[in-house]
């Protein structure tokens, strides 16, 4: 099962598909893979998976960063947090039939202020709540500027795509083995505060993890096989959290025609996801194309994936 996350102005695309692979269940709770005694949380089963998708709405949404903002940090900083326009904005999408929306998070927001960022992500839940919108909410991005700083932002490079968007974590905090209980704290934090409430519709944990963007700026050179080491780290933290959405990392590169061409990080996260995200920055007639390559693998849940595979096309 899936959906087509479509951006107003038609530039990226998600497609979510029930996770298959699912485990022996043990009675607790319908479609979930029951832990024994000092087993951690397991990942969402299909049944599961296909139990959520069941309850949703048509899901069409669009990445959100508010036009006052030009990255994470400036969207969520106190100074610059902008509800009024949030408000706005939010409304613009409810008028045109969004319901959804994919909204960045950033580790070093918590570190800075803990309390606060909590209340405006609250805040802000609250508002998209009001448009009946009900976000995404992303803990980690791998693409662009490997250098965040808290405090006032540069301003937007004109001509320039994004800019000033911000890789979370950073490459000095990815580096620094140090760091990483302050990510953990990050997303049990987040989590454990929001993991229970109905106006988060999932939890992306990591947005194009193994992108190392091409040149644009300088990624430590082992990124990859860092950002490998904590990837499961972090759907595991927030599934111990208490997470009750849906944990996903979009697969967004590579064939996934077969599981034996998959990279390492592709099997990470579709290994690790309750639903299977697929991000596509081309035309809806590639959204097909990358299914029927999902499909070709054969996963346990191909029967409910075929019959709305149809419904997907004539959407498209």
């Amino acid at each position: 099962m899936r959906f087509v996350w479509r951006t107003a102005a038609a530039i990226a695309g998600f497609l979510l598909v029930a996770s298959t692979g699912a485990a022996k269940e043990n009675g607790a709770q319908p479609g979930m893979a029951v832990p024994q005694k000092n087993e951690k949380p397991a990942r969402w089963t299909a049944e599961k998976a296909n139990e959520w998708y069941a309850k949703q709405p048509w899901l069409v949404g669009s990445n959100y960063t508010p036009a006052t903002a030009s990255n994470e940090l400036e969207m969520w900083q106190a100074e610059t947090f902008d509800p009024k326009r949030i408000d706005l904005e939010l409304g613009w999408a409810e008028s045109i039939g969004l319901n959804t929306m994919r909204v960045f998070l950033h580790d070093l927001l918590w570190k800075q202020d803990a309390a606060g960022f909590s209340k405006r992500i609250d805040e802000f839940l609250a508002i998209a709540a009001k448009h009946h919108i009900r976000p995404v909410l992303v803990l980690f991005d791998s693409v662009w500027d490997p250098d965040p700083k808290l405090g006032p932002q540069a301003p937007p490079r004109p001509g320039v795509h994004n800019s000033r968007w911000l890789q979370s974590p950073g490459a000095k905090a990815l580096e620094d083995r140090a760091e990483y209980p302050r990510l953990e704290a990050y997303v049990r934090g987040v989590v454990g505060k929001f993991g229970h409430d109905e106006r988060v519709l999932a939890w992306d944990v990591w947005n194009e993890p193994d992108n190392t963007n091409g040149g644009n700026y300088v990624d430590p050179k082992d990124k990859v096989e860092r950002v490998n080491e904590l990837l499961p780290k972090v759907f595991a933290w927030a599934r111990e959290a208490g997470a009750e959405q849906p944990l996903t990392s979009g697969v967004w590169k590579g064939d996934w025609s077969d599981p034996a061409k998959l990279g390492a990080t592709e099997k990470i996260q579709l290994d690790e996801s309750a639903i299977m995200t697929i991000f596509l920055g081309g035309l809806p007639k590639e959204y097909a194309v990358r299914v029927d390559a999902m499909e070709s693998m054969g996963e346990t849940s191909r029967d409910v994936i075929l019959m709305r595979l149809q419904e997907i096309r004539e959407r498209a």
